[in-house]
C-alpha cells in the first residue's frame, strides 16, 4: 500500500457536483484532491445536448465537463483520475480515511462525496443476458447502434422521455412503455414526446422478459397490460431501460442519515450526519436532480467545507455548529397590528423600515 496522502478536503467523484465542488474548494486555497474513477463528467458524458445550464442554451455534454473540469484546475484542485474508491471511513483522530482500489490512501478532515447514482435494472429474465447486445441504459452511447430499427424505451420520468426524444435521431421507430397512466416528466418534455410521430406510447405497461438471439442479440420484449392482464410481445431490436437511480452511498463505511430509497439526508450545508462529511448532487434527498442543482449543492457544500476547517483550526468548541451559525433558525415572529412598529424595532429594524410579514 503506497504512502498515505494528507488533503485539506477529498472530494470523490468528478461530475457536475464534484467539478463544481472542486472549483469553489480551489477558489478557498484548500488543498484538494478529486477522486474519480473514470473520468471528468460523470452523466455529462452520457449526455448529447444540454439546453438547460444558464449561459448555453445548446452545449454537448463532453464540452461543458471539459469546460468545468478545465476551470476547476485553474483553480489548483488535483485530479487522480482512474481512481476507484473502495471506501471512506472516519478514524478515531477525526480525519477521514479514503482507501481505493488502486491501494492508495488519502486522508482529509473533511469530505465531499458527489459519487452520482448507478441506473436501476428491471430485473426481468434476459436483461443481464442481453446487456450490451441489445438492452442498454444510456441512448447518447448506444443510440447510434439502432439507425432504422426499432428500439423500447421503458420509464416516465425526465429521463426515459428526453432519451425516447433522442433515440428518434436514429431509431426509424421508438415505443415508450410506462407503467401508469401517466408521464411523470416535466410538460414541455411530455408534450415533446406526445407529439413526436416516430414515438408510439403505450401507458399501463410493464415490460417482463426480453427476448433475443445469442449471435443476433435482442429481438423483442414481452409486455403485459396491468389493467388487462394480456401479455404480448413488441418485436424490437433494442431496449432501453430509465427508471431511476440508485446512489452511490456504498462508499461510505459509517453509518448515515438516510431516506427510504437510500439517499443521503444533510442540512442546509450539505452536511451529513456524520461530521466534517458533506454530500451534493444525487446522491443527496432532494426535490430534483439537474446539472445547476448539483452544481448549486457542490457550491454550498464547498464553502461550508471551508468554514468548518476553519472552525476546527480555531478550537471552535462546536465546529458543525459553526458552519451555519443562526442560518435557518426562525426568528422571534414581530407582533401585528398596531403594535408591529414597535415589535419590528424590538427585531432590529428602524422606526423607518417597512414591516415585512413572514411569508
Amino acid at each position: 500500500m503506497s504512502e498515505t496522502r494528507t488533503y485539506d478536503v477529498v472530494i470523490i467523484g468528478a461530475g457536475p457536483a464534484g467539478l463544481a465542488a472542486a472549483l469553489y474548494a480551489g477558489r478557498a486555497m484548500l488543498r484538494t484532491a478529486v477522486l474519480e474513477r473514470g473520468v471528468p463528467g460523470g452523466e455529462l458524458l452520457n449526455t448529447e445536448y444540454l439546453d438547460d445550464v444558464p449561459g448555453f442554451p445548446k452545449i454537448l455534454g463532453r464540452d461543458l465537463a471539459k469546460k468545468y473540469h478545465d476551470h476547476a484546475q485553474e483553480f489548483g484542485a488535483e485530479f487522480k483520475l482512474g481512481t476507484a474508491v473502495r471506501q471512506v471511513k472516519k478514524r478515531s483522530d477525526g480525519m477521514f480515511e479514503i482507501s481505493t482500489y488502486e491501494d492508495e490512501v488519502y486522508e482529509a478532515p473533511a469530505v465531499i462525496v458527489t459519487a452520482g447514482g448507478t441506473p436501476l435494472k428491471l430485473g426481468i429474465p434476459g436483461e443481464l443476458e442481453y446487456a450490451g447486445k441489445g438492452v442498454s441504459y444510456c441512448a447518447v452511447c448506444d443510440g447510434a447502434f439502432f439507425k432504422g430499427q426499432h428500439v423500447v424505451v421503458v420509464g416516465g420520468g425526465d429521463a426515459a422521455c428526453e432519451e425516447a426524444e433522442y433515440l428518434t435521431r436514429h431509431a426509424a421507430k421508438v415505443t415508450l412503455i410506462h407503467r401508469r397512466d401517466k408521464f411523470r416528466a416535466a410538460p414541455v418534455i411530455q408534450k415533446r414526446v406526445l407529439e413526436n410521430p416516430q414515438i408510439r406510447v403505450v401507458f399501463n405497461t410493464v415490460a417482463e422478459e426480453v427476448l433475443g438471439d445469442p449471435l443476433t442479440g435482442v429481438t423483442g420484449v414481452r409486455v403485459r397490460d396491468v389493467v388487462s392482464g394480456e401479455t404480448y410481445v413488441i418485436d424490437a431490436n433494442g431496449l432501453f431501460v430509465f427508471i431511476g437511480f440508485k446512489p452511490n452511498t456504498g462508499v461510505i463505511a459509517d453509518h448515515y442519515e438516510h431516506d427510504a430509497a437510500g439517499y443521503v439526508i444533510t442540512d442546509l450545508a450539505m452536511h451529513s450526519s456524520i461530521p466534517g462529511l458533506f454530500v451534493a448532487g444525487d446522491m443527496r434527498a432532494q426535490l430534483t436532480r439537474q446539472v445547476t442543482t448539483a452544481q448549486g449543492d457542490a457550491t454550498t457544500a464547498a464553502i461550508a467545507v471551508y468554514r468548518y476547517l476553519a472552525a476546527l483550526r480555531s478550537g471552535h468548541p462546536d465546529p458543525v455548529g459553526a458552519i451555519l451559525g443562526d442560518i435557518g433558525i426562525p426568528r422571534p415572529r414581530a407582533p401585528e397590528g398596531a403594535a408591529a412598529r414597535g415589535g419590528a424595532e424590538r427585531h432590529g429594524q428602524t422606526n423607518d423600515a417597512p414591516v415585512l410579514a413572514d411569508r
